[in-house]
């Protein structure tokens, strides 16, 4: 039997009035490979922040690795959407993919350090782009720097804020390589938009929209899906775009 790594229990959020999430309960298992899927405003990110212990739930119990998920923060990597950087702040990839590894002011980095660099940078395929500056690399090489970052403590769950954004639809599959090859090392939780790619990627699914319609294997999410957008799945999975404003008449 596979041991949980995140088990979400009855858990509620709200901001003010806003009830963002209500009543979650989700188990992710060792080596999951799992997409949450979900309209913008659906409480994705809000779900993910919960188990990181950003946030804190106003009802329900989390635990990470069986314990708080404070306790557990150095087992966790996280790719949030949007890395705040500057591309012309001169430092090349490998001090980039350093800085993951900063153990507080005055404390310098050990051996042990770059060597997990190293290791990081070959995981992801970069290890030849080291020595560049990061204003000469593309926009699929930087978020390959920054996965890489984000796995340079060898963490035992990755968590990933729609991955994708920036990356050109050509390389998507290569990237969805790179996951499936640290998915053989680690737990990995993703969020995403996009159905129709990560849903021929990914292992399981969880569809949220404030609520947790459905969670479990790919092939079994099809109800789910629908119950989440207000749409049907040929309108979900082509990847038409619609703005969900409530249930669409018959």
């Amino acid at each position: 039997m596979a041991s949980k790594v995140v088990e979400i229990s009855n858990v509620s959020k709200k901001f003010g009035k806003l009830s963002v999430l209500h009543d979650i309960n989700l188990i992710v298992n060792e080596k999951d490979l799992m997409a949450i899927i979900g309209p913008n405003g659906g409480g994705k990110s809000t779900l993910i922040k919960i188990i990181m212990g950003i946030l804190t739930p106003d009802t329900g119990e989390v635990k990470i690795f069986d314990r708080e998920p404070k306790k557990s923060r150095k087992l966790m990597g996280y790719l949030p959407q949007h890395v705040a950087f500057d591309p012309d702040f001169p430092i090349n990839v490998f001090d980039t993919v350093l800085s993951g590894r900063y153990h507080g002011l005055f404390k310098g980095y050990k051996k042990s350090d770059e060597k997990a660099v190293k290791k990081a940078l070959k995981n992801v395929e970069i290890y030849k782009l080291r020595d560049r500056q990061i204003n000469e690399i593309s926009g699929g090489q930087m978020q390959r720097v920054f996965i890489a970052r984000s796995i340079v403590r060898e963490p035992k769950l990755l968590l990933m804020d729609e991955p994708m954004a920036s990356i050109d639809p050509e390389m998507q599959n290569s990237f969805y390589k790179l996951l499936s090859r640290l998915n053989d090392k680690m737990t990995i939780i993703l969020i995403s938009h996009d159905v129709g790619a990560v849903s021929a990627h990914v292992d399981k699914i969880a569809c949220l929209n404030r609520e947790l319609f459905y969670h479990g294997s790919v092939e079994g999410s099809a109800k789910g899906l629908e119950e989440v957008y207000k749409c049907p799945l040929e309108l979900i999975s082509h990847g038409i775009p619609h703005r969900v404003l409530g249930k669409h008449e018959k």
